[in-house]
């Protein structure tokens, strides 16, 4: 996008390579402070009273905040998130990534800030996830360290479970939940759009095509005793009897049914 290659080429030098191995470090080193103290995690999340009171550094600390606090499962989160970071700034440039990861930073706290969304990292997280989906969409990982599922399919169904939840919560939810999810509808939201026109006019062109396709190469009626049909004989005429056979008028007494 132009507006993109304008403010790398302006605001570049801002960028900061390894970001996301930089979150992942300080993810961890909370999970450790947690472990020793779990008061630690309550001064470190998002809370718009707290910010206004003063403590600021909630604004951007509760982004190293684990969404899990299990031994095993934090290893497994750690890993997942280094393993995206990695993908999208191969595929982003880390610029971009810088951008596209604090524009979900701004959005996940005009969502809590205006809206009372507690959604704390978990949309962050998922906008990231999302975009890995679209770079790399046939990507294979083991749900469970058993099923084999491609990165795109995982999408689709955390997709539709962000589908389901902004139809059955209440209206501040759904302004929150798309506002904490702007970066990825900034950077993709064009591209979805195109994609889906595209694929309308494809598929009408389809249509249009097999019906042309049909019309040229496919009699339309056919007799089901000698087999003739329109383009066999120009001259002949058919029928459909009540047995839901089609007949020429010849043939037309070989049903068992009168002809409708």
């Amino acid at each position: 996008m132009a507006w993109l290659n304008s403010l790398e080429r302006r605001f570049g030098f801002l960028a900061i390579p390894g970001l996301i191995r930089i979150v992942v470090a300080f993810t961890a080193l909370v999970f450790v402070l947690a472990l020793l103290n779990p008061e630690y995690v309550g001064v470190l999340s998002l809370d718009p009273v707290a910010v206004r009171h003063g403590q600021i550094w909630r604004l951007f600390t509760y982004i190293f905040l684990p969404r899990t606090f299990h031994p095993v499962w934090i290893v497994f989160a750690l890993w997942f998130l280094w393993y995206i970071g990695e993908g999208l700034e191969r595929a982003f440039g880390p610029f971009r990534l810088t951008l596209y990861f604090l524009i979900g930073m701004l959005g996940t706290t005009v969502a809590a800030w205006f809206f009372g969304a507690d959604f704390s990292n978990r949309f962050l997280a998922a906008s990231l996830f999302y975009a890995f989906a679209r770079f790399y969409p046939d990507e294979v990982i083991y749900v469970f360290f058993i099923l084999p599922l491609k990165i795109k399919w995982v999408a689709w169904i955390s997709a539709a479970l962000l589908f389901y939840g902004f139809f059955v919560n209440s209206t501040s939810y759904r302004i929150a939940l798309v506002v904490a999810l702007s970066n990825y509808l900034i950077f993709f939201g064009r591209d979805i759009f195109y994609e889906a026109r595209h694929r309308k006019e494809v598929s009408t062109r389809r249509k249009r095509f097999d019906v042309q396709s049909r019309d040229v190469d496919e009699p339309l009626h056919r007799c089901a005793v000698c087999g003739a049909t329109e383009f066999s004989n120009p001259n002949l005429e058919f029928r459909v009897a009540s047995d839901g056979e089609e007949y020429c008028i010849p043939h037309l007494s070989r049903s068992e049914s009168p002809a409708v």
